[in-house]
């Protein structure tokens, strides 16, 4: 790679930074990567899941088809840095590193086309919308992202604070938590503050909600499997006196795998509702949004950790056998119609962590994260010998 494309993927990337735009409103950030993918020679498509752009390389050679992704939306926080890049639209900032993971994206875009000449088959590269809650990867599927032509495998990044820059790691099996969020209704009956027994009280069995959550994470998930319930939000009436007649509870659950998930939420219907029946109580139990646990490929993770150290895309690789975050990744979604692998870029020990408004990519992990997609992209499409 030469210092002037590292120079200009640092200078795109703080662009980005500071024109942040929430999920599937990235217009501009949309116009800037086809204008790119374009002057790079890649066939272009827009429009897709509102704003997502893909870029496809035909080398012109028979062989396997690859997808490459980047996510490209920032989230609604109120930035609290100073430097010179800082978001210029109030409200929103890149808190997730999502400019970071579209520069790479951009940068690797470059560097395989420089390569083609050297590779068979097909490369899709996918800048999409929507990740922070909008679901833009499924989106992304049900317009045909995967097909014509099929993809056969797909692999994805994130930065990951808390981890040395530059170190590139990825995980078999499962390697982010899904995601459930529910909004629970408590029915009760209303009533004067000095007279709880003409009333049905939701503000109590919501607290014996709240205690009883912690039950099914403790004794009806295995220890062996990571899974936790969080009670996000807790709202009924203020008034000093009265006892209101509802209250509303969200529940955010997570879990490592679908039996996980089962265990967890399988349960909910029951607890809620043995809850409310002694004291005459209602509820409404609705499922707001859904994100599958990730589990990336075992032969495609081994692949792109080889490939990786062949390539020598950073001085730290390493394949890790825990789940390094909790947190869920709509690229799960991928996961489950090919298969392929997510791997993660540490973006330093210091860092601020992702949803932070202090936080900010690390401009030094650009170069091995996007030589980390370069490297599987030659291992996969190498031109086979004769």
């Amino acid at each position: 790679m030469k210092p002037h494309q590292l120079e200009k993927t640092i200078a795109t990337r703080r662009e980005l930074h500071r024109h942040p735009e929430l999920k599937f409103e990235e217009f501009d950030t949309s116009a800037l990567v086809a204008r790119r993918l374009n002057e790079l020679g890649y066939q272009v498509s827009t429009g897709i899941a509102v704003t997502g752009v893909v870029g496809l390389l035909d080398t012109g050679r028979p062989g396997p088809v690859i997808a490459l992704r980047a996510d490209m939306d920032a989230l609604p926080i109120v930035e609290a840095n100073d430097f010179e890049h800082k978001s210029q639209r109030p409200g929103c900032m890149h808190a997730c590193g999502h400019d970071g993971h579209t520069a790479t994206m951009l940068l690797a875009a470059e560097l395989i086309m420089e390569a083609r000449d050297s590779l068979c088959g097909m490369v899709k590269i996918l800048f999409q919308p929507g990740e922070e809650g909008g679901n833009g990867a499924d989106v992304m599927i049900k317009e045909g992202v995967l097909e014509n032509p099929k993809v056969d495998a797909i692999f994805g990044y994130h930065n990951r604070p808390g981890f040395d820059a530059g170190l590139v790691f990825a995980k078999a099996g499962p390697a982010m938590a899904g995601s459930d969020t529910y909004e629970v209704t408590l029915i009760g009956e209303s009533g004067h503050a000095s007279m709880p027994h003409l009333a049905v009280d939701p503000i109590y069995l919501g607290a014996c909600l709240v205690q009883q959550l912690q039950g099914i994470a403790g004794r009806a998930k295995s220890p062996l499997q990571a899974g936790v319930i969080t009670v996000s939000s807790f709202e009924a009436a203020s008034s000093a006196n009265v006892i209101p007649g509802q209250a509303r509870l969200l529940l955010n659950i997570r879990n490592d795998r679908q039996e996980t998930r089962h265990q967890l939420v399988g349960q909910l219907d029951a607890l809620i509702a043995g809850i409310c029946a002694p004291y005459g109580a209602d509820y409404r139990l609705e499922h707001v949004h859904h994100v599958p646990p990730l589990v990336n490929d075992t032969a495609w993770t081994n692949k792109l950790i080889a490939a990786a150290h062949k390539h020598q895309v950073s001085e730290q690789i390493e394949q890790i056998d825990y789940m390094p975050t909790m947190g869920s990744e709509d690229f799960a979604f991928y996961l489950e119609q090919v298969p392929g692998c997510f791997f993660f870029v540490g973006n330093g020990q210091d860092s601020a962590y992702l949803h932070n408004c202090h936080y900010e990519f690390n401009d030094q992990i650009l170069a091995p994260a996007a030589h980390t997609f370069l490297a599987i992209t030659k291992e996969m499409l190498a031109i086979p010998q004769t």
